[in-house]
């Protein structure tokens, strides 16, 4: 029988209960997969906490899988028994099996692997639009990386150096910092021990960034529109420690003429045509060596919870997984 990590109600860690699921073959349109390995992210946190809220109660939690096609539903014709596949869907990942829409899934190249494929679909499609569409970073740019040692921040900062960007980094110890080094940042702030707003000011003599992206929210803003050089671009892409409050949108004036944006992943990979753009881009990227995926912390699945509280503490660095 298949198992998963439901949520019956929102809350803490404890919320995620590992249980016996009854799964129906897949239906029109359908795929079913066994899962191989599935991401870790604060968006889970999201949604188990309900800062996020789910379509109903109770859900299973998970956004990014990767494993391999067992059984096809009728209408089905790109995908057989046997494929390995991955892919990014709202919910539904937190599980050992699951019946999942075909076109929200990819085909693997042979050489990447499942642990690689269920930490590229979120993260990785994250960064490709972060970088390719939302701010089209090119050679001379620099940009401003909060959490550069997270999942998300390993591998925006690799993409960003081997774009030609110089790539700037907050993180919370030494140890992460070392790892953001590791992973093409240019410059790593402590921002524990220093002001990130007078350090980029310093590095980059005054010049500041073209782009800031930020993940963290509440504790980064508004130092991070600070950061901006006139007329550059604040990317605010999560809420590691909360949401951004309101704010005046004259706050955009006084700091020269800045732009501003809240994006999401499901608005840029809506259409199928998106989503395939995102995913060839991102493995060639991956199969070309400009990206290298550290995968620093496996969980099996029904240690759900603990992986949470790992993750809030801030004791992860770059991707995690969870294993069925």
């Amino acid at each position: 029988m298949a198992k998963a990590v439901r949520v019956h109600q929102v809350g803490g860690p404890e919320a995620l209960v590992y249980e016996s699921i009854d799964l129906r073959p897949p239906g029109a349109g359908e795929v079913h997969i066994r899962q191989h390995a599935v991401g870790l992210n604060f968006i889970d946190v999201y949604y188990r906490t309900g800062l996020y809220k789910a379509p109903s109660l109770p859900f299973i939690a998970g956004n990014e899988a990767a494993g391999e096609v067992v059984a096809v539903g009728p209408g089905v014709t790109e995908f057989h028994p046997g494929d390995r596949v991955a892919y990014y869907a709202n919910l539904g990942g937190y599980a050992t099996e699951r019946n999942i829409a075909a076109d929200k899934l990819v085909k693997l190249p042979d050489h990447i692997t499942y642990e690689q494929g269920a930490v590229l679909m979120l993260k990785g499609l994250t960064v490709w639009y972060l970088l390719h569409k939302t701010f089209k970073v090119e050679p001379g740019h620099r940009v401003l990386i909060h959490a550069a040692a997270g999942g998300i921040g390993l591998i925006a900062c690799q993409w960003a150096k081997a774009l030609g960007a110089h790539v700037i980094g907050t993180v919370g110890s030494k140890a992460k910092a070392d790892l953001a080094l590791a992973n093409g940042c240019d410059h790593v702030i402590l921002y524990n021990e220093e002001n990130f707003v007078e350090r980029v000011k310093q590095i980059s003599r005054n010049e500041l960034c073209d782009v800031v992206y930020d993940g963290v929210g509440k504790t980064t803003f508004p130092g991070s529109l600070s950061c901006l050089k006139p007329r550059g671009l604040f990317v605010s892409f999560g809420n590691a420690s909360g949401p951004v409050p309101p704010f005046a949108l004259t706050e955009l004036n006084n700091h020269g003429s800045l732009f501003a944006t809240r994006p999401k992943l499901n608005d840029y990979v809506a259409k199928r045509a998106d989503l395939i753009e995102g995913a060839d881009t991102l493995f060639a990227a991956v199969l070309g060596g400009k990206l290298h995926l550290p995968i620093n912390h496996a969980y099996a699945l029904k240690d759900a919870a603990q992986a949470h509280i790992d993750l809030e503490s801030r004791k992860t660095t770059g991707a995690s997984i969870l294993k069925p």
